[in-house]
C-alpha cells in the first residue's frame, strides 16, 4: 500500500498503479502475473487510491498516503475495504482473520489452517459488497490469491460480478488466471503484471541485507519477492551454488533443515537446468559453472517424473530425514555422469 510519503513498498509497481488507475474502466479488475512479484501489494495500493478522500472524485490518481482514509487502510481497519485471504496466508502478509472476513472459531482452531478462500468468506464478501460505503467514496473486496477458490467460491462470487452494486469495485490477485473459472476472468478487467526489471529488483534486494542478490534473483526466477522469502528460510546465494554438486555428490548436509516443498522446488529448477544443459540449451536457475557436467538424459527426465510425484505430496507428513535422503539419493543417481548413469530408483518415506 502507499506509505504516508507516497511510496510503494515495491518501487517496480508504481509504473503498474499508474496504468491501472488510468485504464480501470470496469468494476472488477484482475491482477495477474508470476508469483511472487506482488499482486497483493499492487492490489492493496489501488483500493487504497480509490478510497483516497485526497484524490477528488472522477480522478485517477494514487493514494496519498496522509488522509484520513489511507491511514486507515494503511491501519487495516477502513470499513470500506475487505480483504480475503486464505488462513495459511494472513500471519505472511500481517493481515488479521479478524479483518478479511474470517471468524472466531476458524481463528481459535487448532486445526491445519486453510488454504482455500472458503465459501463463508465470500459469502461474507457478497453481503459486504451490498451495503453502503461508510465514508462515501466505494466499496472494494480484494481477494487473493483468487485462485484458492473453489468451484462453490467462485460461483458465489459469480453473480455479484455480473450484476455489481452501485459503489462496489472488486479486485482479484492471481498468480494462475488459468486456474480461475472462464466465467470470472470474462468478467474482470485483466491487467497483467510483468517481471520486474533486474536491476531494480536485484537493488531492492540489496536493500533488504541479500547478499549476491543476482543469485536468489536468478534462483527465484526473476520474482524478489520470492528470493526474499528464501532468504528468510536460509537459503543463501553460497548455499543455492553448492547445491547441484552438493546433490551429485549425494551430500544431504543441512537440507533436511528446509521445508519439504522448498527443497522439492529447488530439485525441479536444478533438474530443469541440467535437462537445459544436456539439450544444449542455456539454464535459468543456476550459473552454468556451478552445475555437473556430462549428465545423461534419460536420468534426468526419469528424476523430473520422480519429483512431479513427489510434489503432489510435498505437504504430506513425511519422515523429514528419510525423504531428504531418498530425494538426495534420487538426485545423485540423476546427476551422475553418463557413462556411470542409472536411472534413480523410487523410494516412498512416511
Amino acid at each position: 500500500m502507499v506509505d504516508p510519503d507516497g511510496k510503494l513498498p515495491l518501487p517496480w509497481l508504481a509504473t503498474a498503479l499508474d496504468e491501472a488507475l488510468r485504464t480501470q474502466r470496469g468494476h472488477a479488475l484482475l491482477i495477474h502475473g508470476p508469483q511472487g512479484i506482488g499482486q497483493f501489494e499492487l492490489g492493496l495500493a489501488l483500493a487504497q487510491s480509490w478510497l483516497c478522500e485526497a484524490v477528488p472524485v472522477g480522478q485517477f490518481k494514487p493514494a496519498c498516503g496522509r488522509c484520513a482514509s489511507c491511514h486507515l487502510v494503511q491501519s487495516r481497519s477502513h470499513p470500506d475495504l475487505l480483504v480475503l485471504l486464505p488462513e495459511a496466508l494472513r500471519e505472511a502478509l500481517g493481515w488479521d482473520s479478524a479483518d478479511d472476513g474470517g471468524d472466531s472459531e476458524a481463528k481459535a482452531s487448532k486445526a491445519k489452517p486453510s488454504k482455500e478462500l472458503k465459501v463463508e468468506a465470500i459469502r461474507g464478501a457478497v453481503n459486504f459488497a451490498q451495503t453502503t460505503s461508510a465514508r462515501g467514496r466505494a466499496k472494494v473486496v480484494l481477494l487473493h490469491p483468487a485462485e484458492r477458490m473453489n468451484g462453490i467460491s467462485a460461483n458465489t462470487l459469480l453473480k455479484t460480478l455480473e450484476e455489481p452494486p452501485g459503489q462496489a469495485r472488486f479486485i482479484l490477485s492471481s498468480g494462475s488466471p488459468d486456474a480461475l473459472l472462464p466465467t470470472i476472468r470474462s468478467r474482470c478487467q485483466a491487467l497483467p503484471l510483468a517481471l520486474p526489471p533486474t536491476d531494480q529488483a536485484t537493488r531492492w534486494l540489496a536493500e533488504h541485507k541479500i547478499a549476491q542478490p543476482d543469485v536468489l534473483l536468478a534462483a527465484a526466477g526473476g520474482q524478489p519477492l520470492q528470493a526474499l522469502d528464501w532468504a528468510q528460510d536460509g537459503v543463501d546465494a553460497v548455499a543455492w551454488l553448492r547445491l547441484p554438486k552438493q546433490l551429485a555428490a549425494g551430500d544431504a548436509g543441512q537440507l533436511a533443515a528446509w521445508p519439504l516443498p522448498r527443497l522439492l522446488e529447488a530439485m525441479h529448477k536444478l533438474c530443469h537446468d541440467a535437462l537445459c544443459l544436456a539439450c544444449g540449451a542455456p539454464p535459468r536457475y543456476f550459473p552454468p559453472a556451478s552445475l555437473p557436467a556430462a549428465m545423461p538424459l534419460y536420468g534426468l527426465t526419469r528424476w523430473a517424473a520422480s519429483l512431479s510425484a513427489a510434489s503432489r505430496h510435498g505437504e504430506h507428513p513425511w519422515n523429514q530425514p528419510v525423504m531428504v535422503e531418498s530425494l538426495v539419493q534420487q538426485a545423485r543417481e540423476a546427476l551422475a555422469p553418463a557413462r556411470h548413469a542409472k536411472g534413480p530408483s523410487v523410494h516412498s518415506a512416511r
